[in-house]
């Protein structure tokens, strides 16, 4: 009998159950249930709508039950450095505020003041972002520390959901590396820093690996959805997951995954923390199996997500989504295809400038980048999606171009997995600008990740390499020279 493995893949717009299984050495994908994540502006601040995200999880589920699939285990991931805070009694002491707030403007500055950027670097291999949970809490810390005071424990948002399923509260490895408190040579929280910087060190438990399981659903959850099933810890982080479905055969490969966030880099069996590092903006990120993500985060594909959204008139402000009709609605294919028709354009942006992480106007701000740098100004619809196009293209080059530089070594292709690996413009152009073969696929790689850690903690793979093996001979691969 083939055991079911459920992936419950969430990112920062929408989610997806995944069932997989294993037949004939191949792995089998179907997508259960799919829905939408959403922010709300709660309490000034920008925060996710859990009540919903949990309310999706729950029906997917239930979706299982109905489909007569029921899964041998389960598993979540999400994105990183968001979290929350529960008390004694296991209830939020606040909101799950997101990390494209803005209350953390200006927290890199206090930080500093308890430790060197270079020293935080050296101890946590984690670049520095705006957004990384160590500046969350310090804002939360300053902006209503009573949450802190009371609070028993912190959870990230996998975390948290896997406490709701299970009511085991545990912390997981891929995840927590993200909030730039883990000490990267001793893979644990570096207790020493959290005490500098005075948030309660009873906040932060023992770390627990990708293929730890974390507990059998509740009673009440086994009752709701219809059957009994075990969580299993996979790389709760998304890029986590999605690193390790990459099929590469060699270290020579550079990995992308693309989505919101283009995430580009390698796997390392030894953290890199030099200084050049450092300024250069290269991140370590913990990975399965105590693998280190080396990669360079770039903004990716939400760039393009603002626009479609901005252009089929749903406008993001301050927070909070608000929809007006626009008349037309525009799909990315389509706009891929406007970008395909204004080649000639060549204006350029910095896709990791501040401005583009949060915007009124992507179009706007994508414009005003251009006028203050001296250059053309794009009008229409095509140049401005080719302006993005080039700019992610240029950003992916001079990333590579950098990690050739830190590591000393020589990389041979590129595979690109995530739902990005669709746009085959994007592909060509990444092809074009770094000069290596593009292998895309498969577009479901952090689903496929999830449940690689899922199949080998149930004995269906003996390895990662196995179960990359396998990866490979499932799913379609497609070259762009």
């Amino acid at each position: 009998m083939e055991n079911y493995y459920l992936a419950i893949d969430i990112g920062a717009s929408s989610g997806r159950h995944i069932l997989g299984h294993v037949r004939d050495g191949q792995i089998i994908l179907e997508e259960i249930y799919r829905f939408e994540n959403k922010q709300i502006w709660r309490d000034g601040h920008d925060c996710w709508d859990l009540e919903h995200l949990w309310n999706s999880i729950l029906a997917g589920m239930k979706k299982c039950t109905q489909e007569g699939k029921i899964p041998y285990s389960i598993g979540i991931d999400t994105w990183a450095v968001d979290f929350v805070l529960l008390d004694k009694n296991g209830r939020l002491t606040g909101n799950a505020v997101a990390y494209r707030d803005k209350r953390t403007d200006g927290m890199d500055e206090i930080v500093e003041c308890k430790i060197s950027a270079h020293d935080l670097y050296t101890r946590t291999g984690i670049q520095k972002q705006s957004f990384n949970t160590i500046y969350q809490i310090m804002a939360l810390k300053r902006e209503h520390p009573q949450q802190l005071d009371s609070a028993e424990s912190l959870l990230m948002i996998p975390d948290y959901l896997h406490y709701l399923l299970t009511g085991v509260k545990m912390q997981e490895y891929t995840n927590a590396t993200s909030t730039g408190m883990v000490n990267v040579h001793t893979n644990q929280w570096d207790h020493e820093l959290i005490r500098m910087l005075g948030f309660p060190e009873k906040l932060f438990g023992p770390l627990s690996m990708p293929g730890t399981t974390v507990g059998e659903l509740l009673p009440e959850i086994r009752d709701e959805v219809g059957f009994h099933s075990k969580v299993v810890l996979p790389a709760t982080h998304d890029t986590g997951s999605a690193f390790l479905a990459v099929p590469a055969q060699n270290e020579a490969s550079i990995y992308l995954s693309s989505g919101t966030w283009s995430l580009i880099g390698v796997e390392n069996k030894a953290p890199v923390t030099t200084e050049s590092s450092r300024k250069q903006n290269f991140t370590n990120e913990g990975g399965a199996w105590l693998r280190y993500r080396y990669l360079k985060n770039i903004m990716g594909l939400w760039m393009i997500q603002s626009v479609r959204r901005e252009l089929s008139g749903e406008v993001y402000v301050a927070g909070r989504e608000s929809r007006h009709a626009s008349g037309r609605h525009w799909g990315f294919a389509e706009l891929s295809s406007e970008a395909a028709g204004a080649q000639a354009f060549t204006s350029v942006v910095d896709v990791n400038d501040q401005r583009f992480l949060a915007p009124q106007s992507m179009i706007d701000t994508i414009k005003e980048y251009c006028r203050e740098s001296g250059q053309e100004v794009p009008e229409t619809v095509g140049q401005i999606m080719q302006c993005i196009y080039l700019s992610l293209a240029k950003s992916y080059q001079e990333a590579i171009q950098s990690l050739s530089g830190l590591t000393g070594k020589k990389y041979a292709c590129i595979h690109i997995v995530g739902g990005g690996c669709q746009d085959q413009y994007l592909n060509e152009m990444t092809a074009r600008a770094s000069g290596l073969p593009v292998y895309a696929g498969p577009v479901e790689g952090t689903a496929i990740g999830n449940q690689a850690v899922q199949m080998i903690a149930a004995g269906e793979f003996v390895s990662l390499s196995e179960a990359r093996e396998a990866i490979r001979k499932s799913f379609d691969i497609k070259e762009v020279q």
